[in-house]
């Protein structure tokens, strides 16, 4: 990923919290026929590991958990993308002083390089998908639980999936959130995408 300096974005608890907060990633690999990717909703382990251990599953139908050696070690790269959105030049005040602007695209991005392993047994399986239904349930009136599925239904279901880790190696981020330009500029950037009820991008603008 190009990283210019100022856009560069290098602290753990960001890099940690946009992937959390935008937890579907896309799990790229070379693999039998070629270049592939998946997209998967994944659990942050930060503390397992020296960079966080991802953690997911996919469907035994997919053969991405055929394609990882005997006792893991897949690279991989998992690609996590936060707010993102257009940038006319209009909405930059020295565009209309001096009209050197161009239209651009600010977004956040976070790259993680690691190595796949599988977990194929039901209890590891059965503990993921009870994390990641607790957590995205969380803030349902009446949050889903494995328990109101019939057992023999959940038991088909859980037999249907296979558990996949990724070790983090090396993660790397990048936040262009227009901080090249003028405070006046990055402002009036954030007045419009307000305006247009992009309060995403514009917080992401803020936050710095």
């Amino acid at each position: 990923m190009y990283l210019p300096e100022h856009f560069h974005e290098q602290r753990p608890d960001e890099l940690h919290r946009l992937i959390c907060e935008h937890p579907l990633g896309m799990l790229c690999r070379t693999g039998a026929s070629g270049l592939d990717a998946d997209h998967l909703p994944f659990l942050l382990d930060a503390d397992r590991g020296p960079h966080g251990t991802l953690v997911a599953h996919v469907a035994r139908a997919n053969a991405l958990w055929r394609e990882v050696p005997a006792g893991g070690g897949l690279p991989v790269l998992v690609v996590f993308r936060g707010a993102a959105g257009y940038v006319s030049p209009n909405w930059y005040p020295s565009k209309h002083e001096t009209h050197r602007a161009v239209p651009t695209w600010n977004y956040e991005a976070v790259h993680v390089h690691g190595q796949l392993s599988v977990h194929d047994d039901e209890r590891h399986v059965r503990g993921v998908v009870a994390r990641l239904t607790r957590q995205y349930e969380a803030s349902e009136p009446q949050p889903w639980k494995m328990g109101d599925a019939p057992r023999d239904y959940l038991d088909e279901m859980l037999r249907a999936i296979v558990g996949i880790e990724v070790a983090i190696m090396r993660i790397e981020g990048k936040r262009k959130l227009s901080q090249n330009r003028s405070a006046a500029d990055r402002d009036g950037v954030i007045g419009q995408l307000h305006s247009r009820d992009r309060q995403d991008l514009a917080g992401a603008m803020r936050r710095g």
